[in-house]
């Protein structure tokens, strides 16, 4: 695949903030040239005498006037063996957003160029050093909301998804070969090839796809969280329930109805999933127009809600309120929530369940803590509402990953259909290319050089 530039690009890989360390690094066949040009060393010598792997102590300087702009440590990484298959050069300079763009613009006035978002994983991926799964994986790591999120991103990282699709991959291109050879040499034995093993071959390649497919839903979880909604009426301890899952003070409570006017949104990790907790204005027919605004707000994200938690006041009983948001979510994965239950009841069971039959009724304390951990469970069962293969603890995180493998699903479905209506083997052949080719897409073997720019634009600049 063509696309890799032999130029040397030059970015800033830390966020820019204030802080104790920022790196600025270079990729290309120039980057130790471009280093020697404004890296003084303490003791000496220069870059382009040093070994691979090596760390010098020295000082960036403008060869135009010899300023000292920072005191560094310059990392020499030699290619082919480095992050993108090239010479780096990385130096680590005192954080902060001043000096850092200073040692860049010095980088880009002596010979390289600005890196495009993404641009060092775009090399390492056209080196040959990592593949488009494991790209794709880095950015997931930057972003990984939880522990778990972050173990099935290092999993993607070390080749665990590549080297299953491999697999798979290879049992496809073996089938592929024996029956293309025997169309070749119709009267010949083919070693290694048995013709009442093709159904065989071809149900296992279709169950590894679909086992892969299954553990989709769940890595999207785990990789985007799910959008809980907190719903009520004013007043039945939406913020407070926010609180007590934060371990905070997040929002403000107060004893006067209508007191959360905005969204409030926060994370929280619940068993490894990331549980996107949104505090909602209490939903009631009113003439403040701020508060009128928080509610019509409240509904919009109901419409986009995973999940709803919606909350009643065991002490008020079951309201027209109350009738009016459920007939708004009922549809929706629900966990009804009778908060209060420290306080006399005016809310029977029996009509609980006449009401809420159909969905999940925990009966709650917020201020006594009474029922969270029953609450924890209850997301979690929604949530994952079914059995999933994560035996070998791969899954499947990217929609890109999974449409490829959806793909890749209805082209052998369409190889077995075709082998039992008699087709010839022609007929089997051109499916199992589409197959492999769709496979190959989530490697990155088989993908179009527009989908790889598109892929790495997402990523950071410096990365």
């Amino acid at each position: 695949m063509n696309g890799l530039k032999d130029d040397t690009v030059a970015a800033i890989s830390t966020p820019p903030a204030a802080s104790g360390l920022g790196i600025v690094r270079m990729s290309g066949p120039d980057s130790i040239q471009v280093a020697d040009r404004i890296f003084k060393a303490n003791k000496g010598g220069k870059l382009a005498e040093a070994g691979s792997y090596t760390a010098h102590y020295g000082y960036i300087v403008d060869p135009a006037d010899d300023q000292t702009v920072d005191e560094v440590i310059t990392l020499v990484m030699r290619g082919p063996h480095s992050f993108t298959g090239e010479d780096v050069v990385e130096f680590d300079c005192h954080g902060g957003v001043v000096p850092l763009r200073r040692v860049l613009e010095l980088m880009l006035e002596n010979g390289a160029r600005m890196a495009e978002p993404g641009e060092f994983s775009k090399r390492a991926f056209l080196n040959g050093r990592i593949d488009l799964a494991q790209a794709e994986s880095i950015i997931e790591i930057i972003n990984a909301k939880t522990e778990k999120s972050l173990d099935i991103a290092l999993d993607h990282l070390t080749g665990k998804l590549s080297e299953k699709i491999n697999k798979i991959k290879g049992r496809v291109v073996e089938l592929l070969a024996h029956l293309e050879a025997s169309i070749d040499f119709p009267e010949d034995e083919i070693k290694g090839f048995n013709s009442s093993e093709v159904g065989e071959r071809i149900e296992w390649v279709k169950k590894e796809i679909r086992e892969l497919l299954q553990t989709s839903e769940q890595g999207k979880i785990y990789k985007e969280g799910i959008k809980t909604v907190i719903v009520g009426k004013p007043n039945v301890g939406k913020s407070s329930l926010l609180n007590l899952f934060l371990e905070e003070q997040r929002a403000i409570v107060t004893d006067v109805p209508g007191t959360t006017r905005d969204i409030i949104e926060e994370y929280i990790n619940l068993e490894g999933i990331p549980l996107k907790i949104i505090d909602t204005a209490g939903i009631r027919e009113t003439e403040d127009m701020v508060e009128k605004i928080g509610v019509e707000r409240t509904r919009d994200f109901l419409k986009r809600a995973d999940l709803v938690i919606m909350m009643m006041d065991v002490s008020q009983g079951i309201t027209e309120d109350d009738l009016k948001i459920y007939e708004i979510i009922k549809d929706k994965p629900v966990i009804i929530t009778i908060n209060k239950t420290d306080l006399p009841r005016e809310l029977e069971q029996k009509k609980v369940n006449e009401y809420f039959s159909e969905h999940t009724v925990l009966w709650i304390s917020v201020k006594t803590e009474k029922g969270l951990e029953e609450l924890k469970d209850a997301i979690i069962s929604e949530v994952f509402n079914r059995d999933f293969n994560t035996d070998e603890g791969i899954m499947i995180t990217k929609l890109r990953h999974s449409q490829a493998l959806q793909e890749a699903l209805e082209a052998i479905n369409r190889v077995q259909e075709t082998r039992s209506e008699g087709l010839p083997v022609d007929f089997l052949t051109i499916d199992l290319k589409d197959c492999f080719n769709y496979l190959g897409e989530i490697t990155g073997e088989t993908v179009s050089e527009d989908i790889i720019d598109r892929i790495f634009a997402d990523f950071c600049l410096g990365k």
